[in-house]
């Protein structure tokens, strides 16, 4: 057989059997099993539920796409933003409007210019498969070449507003500066003003609620507590969950667990006055990404866990609370060896995730 056509039947065959992953595993003695809704070829950075049988996703190349939960099929979005897909940058997380079913939320690289890219935040409205009414929000300006930290996740409180989290960009300095966006979470309304009692209107940037974050890129609202909570990466060791609380500093890079990848430590070191620790941290690494408090019925001993999708930590780690405090953690399908970007409930009561390597992939009970 020639060459070229074994190298294609390998990859086919590689797609194949990487689409039709499955894995039964046990958790708190109930039978679970993973099952795959669709295999891309390019990282799904972020996605949400348009409704009950529709998935809404994006591609970190620059692609927002649908997957119909019935047939599996998937459905091309046009009109997407010209995105910096650059390092980690990209067509990064999506959110369905929680009041609208036509209007999303999306966050991105933008492009300043060939050589430097950016945070922004957008509204967009969904006519069958196109975009239109595009509006960008806000940017988080501070443009550089750094192909990494964007942040940037999206989410939503009961209360009529909406949360995205932007990273340090490498520009640390600018992180404990009230002046700029850097390593900041920003607070707006679902109509994209800024609400009035946002902590720093009169001596920083009025759309910061927090600020001090490294690589931000999981925010979930614990909807039993009305809690925002967040996780982002560290360096070297110092990867963090934090209860995100109005106006607090999480302290990078005065404070960390990390250390620099050429070994040094960071900053003042692991606390400081004025400066919140967090809930829960790891040394080393494991790379949190997106997270997700389950409130779904189908998994009754699941109900109130935090569940941590991890990158270089190739796992779903469960996080069980007691208050505001982990009590217990469970790593679950360290086996299957993907990186797990993003993790959330779906309307159905299921957990579903999506991966580096393009899964979208469902939780349920065996049997």
């Amino acid at each position: 057989m020639p060459k070229t056509l074994i190298l294609l039947f390998t990859t086919f065959f590689l797609f194949c059997n990487s689409f039709s992953m499955t894995k039964d595993f046990k958790s708190e003695g109930i039978r679970l099993t993973v099952e795959t809704l669709t295999q891309q070829k390019d990282i799904i950075w972020g996605f949400d539920f348009i409704d009950a049988n529709k998935i809404i996703f994006t591609e970190r190349s620059g692609k927002i796409k649908t997957l119909n939960l019935n047939n599996k099929k998937i459905e091309m979005i046009s009109g997407v933003p010209t995105v910096w897909a650059h390092g980690q940058g990209g067509l990064l997380d999506i959110r369905v409007h929680p009041k609208s079913k036509q209007k999303i939320f999306i966050t991105y690289s933008e492009p300043i210019d060939k050589d430097r890219g950016t945070t922004a935040f957008a509204s967009a409205e969904l006519e069958g498969s196109s975009i239109k009414n595009f509006r960008k929000i806000f940017s988080a300006g501070s443009p550089n070449s750094e192909g990494a930290h964007f942040g940037s996740r999206i989410e939503f409180d009961d209360q009529g507003h909406v949360f995205i989290s932007v990273g340090d960009r490498y520009d640390r300095p600018k992180v404990q500066d009230k002046k700029t966006y850097i390593g900041k979470i920003m607070r707006f309304n679902l109509d994209g003003t800024v609400p009035a009692d946002n902590p720093f209107t009169k001596e920083g940037q009025k759309e910061i609620w927090t600020l001090g974050h490294r690589s931000p890129q999981g925010l979930s609202w614990r909807a039993d507590k009305k809690q925002l909570w967040e996780a982002e990466m560290g360096p070297e060791g110092g990867d963090e969950v934090n209860l995100i609380i109005r106006g607090e500093n999480y302290g990078w890079p005065v404070v960390t667990y990390g250390r620099e990848y050429s070994g040094p430590k960071i900053g003042e070191g692991t606390e400081k006055a004025g400066m919140k620790a967090p809930i829960v941290y790891w040394v080393p690494s494991i790379s949190p990404s997106g997270i997700n408090f389950y409130y779904g019925d189908k998994i009754p001993k699941w109900k109130g866990n935090l569940f941590v999708g991890n990158l270089s930590g190739s796992h779903i780690r469960r996080l069980v609370l007691q208050g505001d405090k982990v009590v217990q953690q469970e790593e679950l399908l360290k086996d299957m060896n993907l990186r797990f970007r993003n993790i959330r409930s779906g309307p159905d009561g299921w957990l579903y995730f999506s991966t580096d390597q393009g899964h979208i992939m469902r939780i349920k009970t065996k049997g």
